[in-house]
């Protein structure tokens, strides 16, 4: 049997449910914040009020969340401890490093051919979080995160890229990716990876769904990865409505055995608060798949059969990885 790494634990990967697997709960910047506290965050208050949305969450029938957030943007497990004590949804974490260009400065004194010469830390880090546990706190992850964005694969995403290849070798956990799809980096990665003995059956390909490219989307998955249509509520870079017209298309093309649906939303982040979601993206909540999302694709003749094979039976698969193997 094969289990999947919670925050409150190992569960069976048939307990999954349906999942949302590319989510934030929290985003932040804990060194900027000591010095630079943010106003609109209130640790007790934005905490409640996460265990409260989480909790209406499973009333409308979402069972597990997947949580990327990663080093790079403000990962503090012991927060994300306290939410999943008292919600019913599963949390599941990650390990990985989110940076669009280059790592911060221990990263450049420290390493192989650095001055602090040693093993490549990020190979080290990625697989302890995996095997060991992130910290103390005795929380395994059980995806690997990387992002490549307009810049595209920088020295330094080169070393998280070769990092998490590493590591998914290691120890089956699934690499899961942040794309900038005008840049087509998707296809980057997917050469990287398969350059770098990776199956591309064990890469997700994110934010595909900001793009409306069918021959794109269609040639990373004839490549063997599937998709996160993960974005959904993000109106500011693609209206829900266009963004479910690709899944539709997908659908009817054969495809919903790779595609997967989820927000990239957060309860809070620095990067966009609550006050600039509220004018510029009204719809980029957890509850919007569950609300909007799923009853329009209903209208529209999808059957519970195939979403449950997009809810359930993919991110289940993602979710075990190479361990079910």
């Amino acid at each position: 049997m094969t289990n999947i790494e919670t925050v409150r634990g190992p569960i069976p990967v048939e307990d999954i449910g349906i999942t949302l697997p590319h989510e934030h709960i929290f985003t932040k910047n804990q060194e900027l914040e000591l010095s630079y506290p943010h106003p609109e965050w209130d640790e007790e208050a934005t905490t409640q009020n996460a265990i409260d949305e989480l909790n209406a969450l499973s009333a409308k029938g979402i069972n597990t969340i997947v949580d990327l957030t990663v080093p790079g943007l403000g990962r503090f497990i012991p927060r994300i401890q306290k939410v999943a004590a008292a919600v019913d949804i599963n949390i599941v974490v990650a390990t990985g490093f989110y940076t669009f260009k280059d790592l911060p400065t221990f990263f450049q004194t420290t390493g192989p051919g650095r001055m602090v010469e040693r093993d490549e830390p990020l190979e080290e880090y990625f697989i302890r979080d995996i095997t060991v546990g992130i910290g103390d706190t005795g929380v395994k992850a059980a995806m690997i995160k990387v992002a490549t964005d307009e810049f595209g694969i920088t020295t330094d995403v080169e070393r998280v890229m070769r990092s998490a290849a590493i590591a998914h070798l290691e120890t089956g956990a699934t690499i899961t990716t942040h794309t900038h799809v005008a840049h087509y980096t998707g296809r980057d990665q997917q050469t990287f990876f398969r350059a770098n003995g990776v199956a591309l059956e064990n890469v997700v390909i994110g934010h595909c769904g900001d793009s409306t490219d069918i021959a794109y989307l269609r040639e990373l998955m004839d490549n063997g990865s599937t998709l996160g249509l993960d974005r959904f509520g993000m109106e500011q870079v693609l209206h829900d409505d266009l963004r479910v017209e690709t899944l539709l298309e997908l659908i009817d093309l054969g495809y919903a055995g790779q595609l997967t649906l989820s927000h990239d939303a957060g309860f809070f982040s620095i990067n966009t608060p609550p006050s600039w979601r509220t004018r510029n993206a009204p719809n980029w909540n957890h509850a919007n798949i569950s609300d909007r999302i799923l009853p329009k694709i209903r209208e529209r003749g999808v059957s519970d059969e195939t979403i449950h094979q997009i809810m359930v039976t993919n991110p289940a698969r993602i979710l075990a990885g190479r361990r079910s193997e």
